[in-house]
């Protein structure tokens, strides 16, 4: 798997088994970053907050485009190191949280820019992810189920095969 954008495009990094963890696909992550920096501007200086790591790929692709603070939540632990070699490959310092993101969301003080949420598929816990994230400008999901969104309101939304990309805001 490779970074798609930034001062580390094309680097290779290591992908986690994919019976583990389901990978977001390079155009994907194109797609997310481009979005961003639409609704954004420039990344300098702004944080992103990856709930579900697995591969670690949406941390790195940020930390790459210029993105200032990035904090990877993982729940399995083997997955979490392979995470944290990958950012030591690329000379960078992990802040990578291992544990139940529902729980580890509810310990976090700061307001991030930008909220990833990419459970696995089918898991039924969209509701509680985005109830659990931290204040944000944007709350990114990644989806393969049509969802109710409550409080907040969607910025734009993607289709890709069978998977839908949502940007949302919190309602004023």
């Amino acid at each position: 798997m490779n970074i798609t954008g930034g001062i580390y495009k094309g680097r290779k990094i290591k992908a986690p088994d994919e019976k583990i963890v389901r990978p977001t696909l390079s155009k994907v992550r194109m797609s997310v970053f481009n979005t961003l920096f639409s609704i954004l501007g420039e990344f300098d200086g702004k944080s992103f907050l990856d709930m579900f790591g697995g591969s670690g790929i949406m941390g790195l692709e940020a930390l790459s485009r210029g993105f200032e603070k990035v904090v990877v939540f993982e729940k399995n632990r083997t997955v979490g190191e392979i995470i944290k070699s990958n950012y030591k490959t690329l000379g960078l310092t992990a802040d990578i949280k291992i544990g139940d993101s529902i729980k580890l969301s509810k310990t976090l003080t700061d307001k991030f820019d930008v909220v990833y949420i990419d459970p696995p598929y089918k898991s039924g816990i969209y509701d509680n992810a985005i109830k659990a994230a931290p204040k944000s400008d944007i709350i990114i999901l990644e989806h393969s189920e049509n969802l109710v969104f409550g409080d907040y309101e969607i910025v734009k939304q993607k289709k890709y095969g069978d998977k839908y990309l949502t940007f949302l805001k919190e309602m004023m």
